[in-house]
């Protein structure tokens, strides 16, 4: 089975977000995780968006991308550009993948109002989760 890692900054928003969706959208298929390259928490909006599709990511925890260094990680899927720039080298054959996702973060505060921007990224995520899952099928 794939170890799919998702990266961002924070690990609290976007890849919080893409690990979810895989896991509930893909089954068993794909072991999956996230990481930060400076981990914080998971964002409380990312969990109402989460809910919305009745994915509960609650346990989901942030944490450091060079705890996976050694994981046997086969699939590292930046969602940030300064992840993808600052993703440290995995060792052995780790294909990486980089989607540039805009960041709903807009503080820590539960603001309702930006819903909206939570949403456009996990419709984004899995619009393009959806094509990973497949191209990964036909490999």
């Amino acid at each position: 089975m794939k170890k799919v890692l998702f990266l961002c900054t924070g690990n609290s928003c976007r890849s919080q977000i893409g690990e979810g969706l895989l896991r509930e959208m893909a089954g068993d298929n794909f072991e999956v995780f996230s990481a930060g390259v400076e981990p914080s928490k998971v964002h409380p909006m990312s969990i109402l968006v989460m809910e919305e599709l009745g994915i509960d990511i609650r346990g989901q925890t942030s944490d450091d991308v060079n705890d996976f260094l050694d994981a046997g990680i086969d699939v590292v899927i930046s969602v940030c550009d300064h992840a993808a720039q600052t993703c440290p080298t995995f060792p052995g054959q780790v294909e990486r993948i980089h989607w540039s996702i805009k960041d709903p973060f807009h503080g820590w505060s539960v603001d309702e109002s930006k819903l909206p921007d939570y949403r456009r990224t996990r419709d984004d995520l899995k619009s393009r989760i959806e094509g990973f899952i497949t191209s990964q099928t036909k490999k």
